[in-house]
């Protein structure tokens, strides 16, 4: 084959795919709309309405399968979520392409315009954008100053000070001082920084407080932090410390804390003693409103020189007789007279006869 020949067949062969490509265009997928730069944007459908009513929000760019949270904050979300209508916001989820369209209803944020509608990924890599929005009838005011340009930045491992006491071990509220050098590596001082202090037990969210500390940390200097942490009353358990600043998780520290054993302590001599006490006070109660019965009258005891154990009642009062008086006197005049005695020849057998009378001896 000579080389014009195989440039002929070359040249058909870029045709054909030419014409195929024409002829199967219309029939591609169409595909998104990369924004410029790559990353995701929404958009309003318009760019002021009024509160009770709703407007169209779209966007394109995102995660495929993304869920999204869409709000309007007041301040142009300066404040975080704290400036935004959390109330009246919605969720929506992209398609597989990245894109969605769905409707959010117009409602006043805590904070003062200028606003905007705020989007923003829920899980996975972080990705937001913010569309100016204005709500109509809501106050308008000057953003607030910020400081900008303190950058912490932690340059020591956190240890949490201090330990139980006696009232912790009777369920007080568990305080611990959270302490971590940090290095400000901006080019101005940071004055009398706040950080956020969060504590986390298992798997719950952190409890955030802010803290600030009283200080200033100079640009390219050192500073050591001491923030104090409490816990709510009768807490134990595993928890967790965290603490940021400007949005940055600076330092995490676990903390372990023993159970209160002083409350179980309580409770366990608060079972024992109350039904004790209960059972006391209603015996006294049944013992004062039994009814009373008449006294046995107690014989008389005997005399201090008597020898012998004590016999029963009703035999004391036959012995008393035989016995005479432990004094060596007579008996008195209420007691019975002793048995007379008698000897072998005064005796009744022999003195008495039991033979008839004759005629003789009765005259």
């Amino acid at each position: 084959m000579t080389r014009a020949a195989a440039r002929a067949r070359l040249h058909r062969a870029a045709a054909a795919v030419l014409v195929l490509g024409a002829v199967l265009l219309p029939y591609a997928p169409p595909a998104a709309a990369a924004p410029p730069g790559g990353a995701p944007t929404a958009e309003v459908g318009t760019g002021q309405a009024g509160t009770g009513g709703t407007v169209t929000v779209s966007g394109r760019g995102w995660r495929p399968k993304a869920l999204l949270t869409l709000l309007i904050c007041g301040q142009n979300m300066i404040g975080g979520t704290n400036s935004c209508a959390n109330g009246d916001g919605r969720a929506v989820t992209t398609d597989g392409r990245g894109a969605f369209r769905t409707a959010l209803p117009v409602a006043e944020p805590p904070k003062p315009c200028p606003c905007v509608v705020h989007v923003a990924t829920v899980t996975g890599p972080a990705a937001a954008d913010d569309v100016p929005f204005a709500v109509a009838g809501h106050p308008v005011a000057p953003l607030p100053k910020q400081e900008t340009g303190a950058r912490l930045a932690v340059v020591s491992a956190p240890e949490l000070t201090g330990g139980a006491n006696l009232l912790t071990w009777f369920g007080a509220p568990p305080r611990r001082r959270l302490a971590f050098t940090v290095g400000n590596t901006g080019p101005v001082p940071a004055k009398n920084p706040v950080f956020r202090v969060g504590t986390a037990h298992g798997v719950f969210a952190p409890q955030w407080e802010d803290r600030q500390w009283r200080g200033t940390v100079p640009a390219g200097k050192k500073a050591r932090i001491a923030l104090d942490v409490e816990l709510a009353a009768g807490a134990y358990g595993d928890y967790q410390v965290s603490a940021t600043y400007g949005g940055t998780l600076l330092v995490e520290q676990p903390w372990g804390v023993g159970r209160p054993w002083g409350v179980t302590l309580f409770w366990v001599l608060l079972c024992l003693v109350v039904p004790a006490a209960v059972f006391r006070v209603g015996m006294a109660v049944v013992d004062r409103v039994r009814p009373r019965t008449a006294p046995v009258p107690r014989a008389a005891a005997p005399a201090h020189g008597a020898a012998g154990p004590r016999a029963p009642g009703r035999w004391r009062a036959r012995l008393r007789p035989l016995r005479g008086g432990a004094d060596g006197g007579t008996a008195p005049a209420d007691r019975p007279a002793a048995l007379p005695w008698y000897t072998p020849d005064t005796a009744p057998s022999a003195t008495t006869s039991t033979a008839p009378p004759t005629a003789e001896g009765s005259s």
